[in-house]
């Protein structure tokens, strides 16, 4: 029983670390997302930040304007500009 237990632990913390190994990063030559961050806060009518995520294709930031509308945009990770 102890060997079964062993077994499946070990193979739990292998799929899971080869899972997060998967995940994309972004690239070296990287803008800092907190420079991202500083043009979503200087856009017009910005009230707050909700949620920032990262994808393979860019940083998506979604923010909330002062009139309570949602806005979702992704931006280049080397660029730092609107896709």
């Amino acid at each position: 029983m102890r060997g079964v237990l062993l077994a499946s632990g070990i193979a739990f913390f292998l799929v899971g670390g080869s899972a997060f190994a998967a995940q994309a990063l972004p690239p070296q030559n990287a803008k800092k997302l907190s420079e991202i961050l500083t043009k979503v806060e200087k856009r017009s009518d910005f009230q707050y930040i909700k949620e920032v995520g990262w994808s393979s294709d860019g940083y998506t930031v979604t923010y909330y304007t002062t009139d309570k509308a949602k806005v979702e945009i992704t931006y280049d990770p080397v660029t730092g500009e609107p896709k």
